[in-house]
């Protein structure tokens, strides 16, 4: 059974750092490109990060996370990275991780974010 569950989320100052971690089982980690999304309250979700296969290559959707998000994955720990520095309250949202394999979609259940003073 492909699982996919996130961690790291929380209450978080602006301007502050945060790492969020999913740690992925059930299939071959390595083998499959892995993305993070959130969803912003009233907000639909967006894309937020790729990462290639090997972790050579990262994406980001837009050039201003580009510039405070950090995508990555371990494959020795199946665990895929999303660090996000200079917190915004903006970026209070649920965080997912995402896979597609063979055209099928599995999604964690998401760690909350929320940035507030």
């Amino acid at each position: 059974e492909v699982q996919l569950v996130e961690s790291g989320g929380g209450l978080v100052q602006p301007g502050g750092s945060l790492r969020l971690s999913c740690v992925a089982s059930g299939f071959s980690f390595s083998d499959w490109r892995m993305f993070w999304y959130r969803q912003a309250p009233g907000k639909e979700r967006e894309q937020v990060a790729a990462i290639t296969e090997s972790g050579d290559r990262a994406d980001y959707w837009d050039s201003e996370k580009a510039r405070r998000f950090v995508i990555s994955r371990d494959n020795t720990k199946n665990t895929l990275y999303l660090d996000i520095n200079n917190l915004k309250p903006e970026d209070t949202a649920v965080y997912y991780c995402r896979t597609q394999m063979r055209g099928v979609d599995y999604w964690g259940q998401g760690t909350e974010v929320t940035v507030s003073s």
